[in-house]
């Protein structure tokens, strides 16, 4: 398993569980992406202005996609790296580890009683 967050040319900020998509002659020329999710920083109000929170929220990219890994070719990524423990923390326990929403019934307008938190958020110091 590897977890990276990748800033991709469009400038969302995507982190996923990738693996590298290899040429023939064992270049990289890509990655698939393992249940990816954007990542997005909103500042909280805070009556301490010592103490500035952020909340992280991930929601689903490509969320209506069939594939379980989707493509991306490396030229569409400008930089990855590995997230904080914190980031990485939510992203498996939130992501990786949660329930299967079933989409088909969700889009047909049908109720269900499972669950998805990947877009739970959680808050956490900005000097972390």
């Amino acid at each position: 398993m590897t977890i990276k967050i990748l800033l991709l040319k469009s400038g969302e900020d995507v982190i996923a569980d990738l693996k590298e998509m290899v040429s023939p002659d064992e270049k990289v020329i890509g990655y698939f992406l393992s249940k990816p999710c954007i990542v997005k920083l909103i500042p909280k109000d805070s009556e301490d202005e010592s103490k500035r929170e952020t909340a992280i929220r991930m929601y689903p990219w490509m969320p209506l996609a069939k594939e379980k890994d989707i493509p991306l070719p490396t030229d569409w990524v400008v930089t990855m790296v590995t997230p904080i423990e914190k980031v990485e923390t939510m992203y498996k326990e939130d992501v990786l580890n949660a329930k299967l929403i079933n989409h088909e019934e969700t889009l047909n307008g049908k109720t269900t009683d499972k669950t998805n938190n990947s877009n739970k958020s959680t808050k956490i110091s900005i000097s972390d």
